[in-house]
């Protein structure tokens, strides 16, 4: 009984464990940065579309860095270029990838491997494709 009991703690402990290593991110809503748009919110909307993408539809604003998937040096280097503009200043950082998944994550952590705060990091939830809001895209 006490090891069947010590079995399931161990196992808690466990599971309670994995999202420390999976991981985390912090995300925003595509509503709550059209709020920051629309009031002028200081933010920088940080695109890592590929070139066609992102010449079919970005955010006002958006830094092109052309860097998905982000799992190359190349790809790294091409986030790395904006690593100083975004140091500048303290607004958060809106990561928009094609859907808001790997790429996005990857540049999440590179910047902040390279230093920009966690605090300011944001994914776009749903990435560009997930953007509702299609008369604040540029084209």
């Amino acid at each position: 009984m006490h090891r069947r009991i010590l079995l399931l703690l161990v196992a808690s402990l466990l599971l309670l464990a994995v999202p420390a290593f999976a991981g985390s991110y912090n995300y925003i809503s595509p509503e709550q940065v059209k709020t920051n748009m629309e009031h002028k919110t200081p933010m920088h909307i940080f695109d890592i579309q590929v070139e066609d993408e992102y010449a079919q539809h970005h955010l006002p604003g958006a830094m092109k860095s052309c860097a998905y998937p982000v799992k190359s040096d190349a790809d790294k280097a091409k986030v790395d270029a904006f690593v100083s503009d975004l140091q500048k200043d303290s607004a958060p950082v809106v990561i928009i990838c094609p859907r808001g998944k790997g790429g996005a994550e990857r540049a999440y952590m590179h910047l902040k491997e390279k230093g920009v705060a966690e605090d300011r990091l944001f994914i776009l939830e749903g990435g560009q494709g997930g953007w509702p809001y299609e008369n604040m895209l540029e084209k």
